[in-house]
């Protein structure tokens, strides 16, 4: 997944701020626990017939496969699906919200949920499947829920960096063999910024950029072109020995299909996750909780599964070559960035990077 700086989303805060939010259309549905929820949301789904998703998963790769399962369950429902990138996404909700004319039922991708909280545009929600995802993965709130997590590693070529060899400690990149030879992916907030967010929220300040200052003599090469994972097609050609934090799921999939490419994960290892928000103003609210149920099942989590993301349960298990990604299974300790912080901290992450390693 492609994303743009945060900055971006936050500026895009400020002119949601603008208008008032319109108002819940069914009041007190979104977070109904009567024990005839069910029949409720699925007599007011038939009435509806209808529901949108906007979200920044692959279309192909997901969308697809989601919303073919969802309909087959549910035949009643006509989904459709829009795909951005997160920042395209909320740019083009806010745009509907101000004139009064939302389409979006569901906004599914990286920051929507914190970005729809700043906005105004989050509304209680509630759903019988929030009982089997983490407590710490959830908002407090329930404001927003995750829908999938992302994990962050380091590519290696095999051939350039063996694995006997590779780096395994963030101490190990400081070997000086292996300047000029690393690069990690700029302008993206999970990427360059979050390598950064990371060690500042798991280290402290101090200790953070004293590494950082050390890291600098390293020469990273600031990739800025492409999307994240076209940093480890680089890597695979050899063009760069080693690529920092891309997502961990990308080397192994390339390495299953005989790619010379290997995988580290170092302790602690950051993790984000998707987000999922019922805006005020759905059209169609019902059937909107109705995919929220669906989408978080152990049924719609292995749909993601079979698509190559990673489960946001832990009752549903990644394909077996992506599983070593699971920082638990990896037996790494797991550094989970939420959106609220790495909103609030990525442009301090962004300044640190430009002034040790855009010189």
């Amino acid at each position: 997944m492609n994303q743009r700086p945060f900055g971006v989303a936050i500026c895009i805060t400020v002119a949601m701020l603008a208008r008032p939010a319109p108002a819940q259309p069914a009041a007190d549905l979104t977070t109904y626990k009567g024990a005839d929820r069910q029949e409720r949301i699925l007599a007011g789904a038939r009435k509806e017939g209808k529901l949108v998703l906007y979200s920044a998963m692959l279309a192909n790769q997901a969308l697809r496969p989601l919303t073919a399962a969802f309909q087959q369950k549910y035949p009643f429902v006509a989904m459709s699906y829009w795909r951005a990138d997160s920042d395209d996404l909320i740019t083009k909700f806010t745009a509907e919200a101000r004139a009064d004319r939302i389409v979006g039922d569901v906004l599914e991708g990286a920051g929507v949920g914190e970005l729809s909280i700043q906005g105004g545009y989050a509304q209680a929600m509630w759903s019988p499947e929030f009982e089997a995802i983490p407590e710490q993965r959830r908002d407090p709130n329930n404001l927003w829920a995750p829908t999938r997590m992302n994990y962050f590693g380091v590519a290696h070529n095999t051939k350039l960096a063996p694995a006997d060899g590779a780096p395994k400690t963030y101490e190990d990149l400081l070997d000086p063999k292996w300047k000029g030879k690393m690069a990690w992916t700029v302008g993206n907030s999970n990427a360059a910024p979050l390598f950064i967010t990371n060690l500042r929220v798991a280290w402290g300040e101090e200790k953070a950029l004293d590494y950082f200052r050390k890291l600098t003599r390293q020469d990273i090469i600031n990739y800025g072109a492409g999307s994240a994972r076209s940093l480890v097609d680089r890597v695979i050609a050899g063009e760069y020995a080693i690529a920092l934090q891309i997502y961990a799921h990308h080397p192994l999939i390339s390495a299953q299909k005989g790619a010379p490419v290997g995988l580290r994960m170092l302790a602690p290892t950051a993790s984000t996750a998707g987000s999922i928000v019922i805006p005020k103003g759905s059209k169609n609210p019902h059937a909107a909780l109705l995919f929220l149920d669906f989408l978080l099942s152990r049924e719609g989590q292995q749909v993601l599964s079979s698509a190559e993301y990673l489960p946001v349960r832990p009752d549903v298990d990644p394909i077996d070559y992506i599983a070593p990604v699971v920082p638990a299974k990896a037996g790494v300790p797991e550094n989970t960035i939420d959106e609220r912080k790495l909103i609030v901290m990525t442009p301090a992450s962004e300044k640190i990077i430009e002034d040790l390693f855009r010189k």
